[in-house]
């Protein structure tokens, strides 16, 4: 199974991880000046409103001139208007400038995942990335649009208060003032305790998420099993530890919110009655204490939506703490700083491929007993499991230019092990592996890949039409091509489909059968004639008569390519010129199929295996 939670690592600090989105609004710099001066203006002409109100009652009202209140009310409405219409302005800016981040940081996201080695997505299961993705962009987004400037706002609003409480009477605003204490130290410790649960929620709902995307894909099992309830039951699991960390989460920010809304009832009462007693001694007009308490009144709100902000930040941080778990991960395949394009140096490839004693070992999988929260520790068997295992130990091979190899073995040998590292999906862990020559370490990887084509056992395709999936192995070919690589591949069920190239297949090519997605898999990566043909027994779904087509219409390509075919049952191998026979991670044996059967029990042995595993799944 993989991975549930990211590697157990530490970079940055949530917080810094969320202050690392901030170059992505640097394009919208004159959006947000613009907002932070609006807010400010906004701050100013809310919380002149007290001001006005003590003018006129220490003033107009205290005199008894009606006619002198009209222009205060005119002033009021302007400011109103104004804040109004600067709020409008600043949350059209706002949503726009949340939107082209969310766009870009999901972009160079998926950028990113698309440039980390097959060995990360084999240990990371894929609701976590598609959480990450989704719902954790989504979260930072939320809070860029809203909870951050909110977030000033609040802050600018209440020094300014404070500072109008000073200025209005300053011994009232140290009582007030006093209150902010409590106020911190719960500050503390709710980020301390929201984050680590809403840390843990993220996780599991990825978990969940993946439950989810599994039981989709393997419906038709589940199904023909009779074993709904058991998904269900799996399904429930994963429900409830969401459940029961949202009710954690909700009690937390529950009892934050609840003694927040405390704090602003305690001001307002300490001020009323010292007010009082400061208008008895004459230090503070009426209009003053009308406008202090307004102030304390104003200072309602910003406590306790403070609540609901600090919990969006803290969502937010753990967030971008997740998705800069991906982003932070280096490729592991990837250019040398020198990387060369092989068509530049040689002006062509011809194929000769060369194995230096490789060794390939699969890495651990990088969780700690404690790692996850949410799977908790784990038996010291499990810890023992996910040691490296060793795949191949000292591989020494040679493919000409223009054969075609067969690479044979007992499974779990290394076979398509030794296919991917041709591809450079991985890299050796010792030795080297050379094309004319040139370490493909020392290659660009689109220069190797554009000289390669790869056809799975499993035939990955993707939801879309036909034509589009054939298009993956060569974006501009034409429709000469295609008919020729479908003729290769012995394809010509497309033309029964109801739109012919242009039929959508469904998602992983459900609407096919095995043998079909198969052959299109084929047709895929012979459609751009590659140097190098590398074919992972991509026939093993065909019945012999389509194979033996299949076969007849590959020869003349093959007689023309470098091909290593890796071989899981005996027929395949009459596409060879040789075969080389691995066994405990080393090529054991090579020459023709006719000289391993003289020579060679073990090759006798797997081949006779494997003939009758065919007669058995026939």
């Amino acid at each position: 199974m993989k991975n549930s939670t990211s590697p157990a690592r530490v970079l940055h600090p949530a917080s810094v991880n969320l202050r690392r989105v901030a170059p992505y609004f640097r394009p919208h710099k004159a959006k947000m000046w613009f907002i932070g001066l609006s807010a400010i203006v906004s701050i100013a002409a809310g919380l002149s409103t007290p001001l006005i109100a003590k003018a006129v009652i220490d003033g107009p009202i205290a005199d008894r001139d009606k006619g002198a209140i009209v222009p205060w009310v005119v002033l009021s409405v302007a400011l109103a208007l104004v804040e109004t219409g600067l709020a409008r302005v600043r949350r059209i800016f706002l949503a726009t400038t949340a939107m082209d981040v969310e766009t870009h940081l999901r972009n160079d996201l998926y950028r990113h995942l698309q440039r980390l080695d097959v060995g990360f997505h084999d240990r990371w299961q894929s609701g976590q990335l598609l959480s990450r993705s989704t719902s954790d962009i989504a979260t930072i987004r939320r809070f860029s649009a809203f909870g951050a400037v909110f977030l000033l706002i609040i802050s600018l609003e209440v020094v300014g208060i404070f500072a109008l409480l000073v200025n209005l009477y300053w011994p009232l605003a140290l009582v007030a003032a006093a209150f902010s204490v409590p106020v911190l130290v719960l500050c503390t410790r709710f980020e301390r305790q929201y984050t680590a649960v809403v840390r843990r929620i993220q996780d599991e709902l990825g978990d969940m998420t993946t439950e989810i995307e599994e039981a989709a894909k393997g419906i038709g099992v589940i199904k023909s099993f009779g074993r709904a309830r058991y998904a269900f039951r799996r399904y429930d699991r994963h429900v409830q530890r969401v459940h029961a960390s949202q009710m954690e989460r909700i009690a937390i920010h529950t009892k934050f919110v609840w003694l927040l809304a405390i704090v602003p009832n305690l001001i307002l009462t300490a001020t009323l009655l010292a007010g009082v007693l400061a208008v008895g001694s004459g230090d503070i007009t009426l209009g003053g204490l009308f406008a202090f308490v307004s102030y304390v009144l104003i200072l309602v709100f910003p406590l306790e939506a403070l609540g609901w902000i600090l919990a969006m930040a803290q969502e937010a941080m753990t967030a971008a703490d997740r998705v800069y778990d991906v982003l932070d991960t280096p490729p592991v395949i990837d250019d040398a700083p020198d990387a060369i394009d092989i068509d530049e140096v040689t002006g062509g490839v011809e194929g000769h491929l060369r194995f230096e004693n490789v060794h390939f070992a699969y890495p651990p999988t990088p969780i700690t007993p404690t790692a996850n929260p949410v799977l908790g520790a784990r038996s010291g068997r499990e810890m023992a499991d996910r040691a490296p295992r060793t795949v191949l130990g000292g591989v020494d091979l040679v493919i000409e230019p223009g054969e075609t190899l067969a690479l044979v073995g007992a499974t779990g040998s290394g076979k398509t092990t030794v296919a991917t590292l041709l591809a450079r999906l991985y890299d050796p862990t010792a030795g080297r592996i050379t094309l004319d020559g040139h370490d493909l370490r020392d290659l660009a990887v689109t220069s190797l890949r554009r000289h390669v084509g790869f056809a799975f056992e499993e035939a990955t395709l993707f939801s879309a039409s036909v034509r589009e999936n054939l298009r993956i192995g060569k974006p501009d070919c034409t429709d000469d091509e295609i008919a020729e690589a479908l003729r290769i591949a012995h394809a010509d069920f497309v033309d029964q489909l109801p739109w012919g190239l242009d039929t959508r297949i469904g998602e992983q090519g459900m609407n096919l059968s095995g043998g079909q997605r198969q052959r299109l898999a084929l047709a895929r990566a012979v459609i751009a004639m590659p140097t190098i043909l590398i074919l992972d027994d991509p026939l093993s779904a065909l019945d012999v008569h389509t194979e033996s087509l299949v076969e007849q219409a590959l020869r003349p390509l093959l007689a023309t390519r470098t091909a290593l075919v890796v071989v899981h049952r005996p027929s395949t191998i009459a596409l060879a010129d040789r075969a080389a026979l691995l066994d405990g991670g080393r090529i054991v044996a090579t020459g023709t199929h006719t000289e391993l059967l003289a020579t060679e029990p073990r090759y006798r042995a797997i081949l006779a295996q494997e003939t009758e595993d065919t007669e058995v799944t026939a």
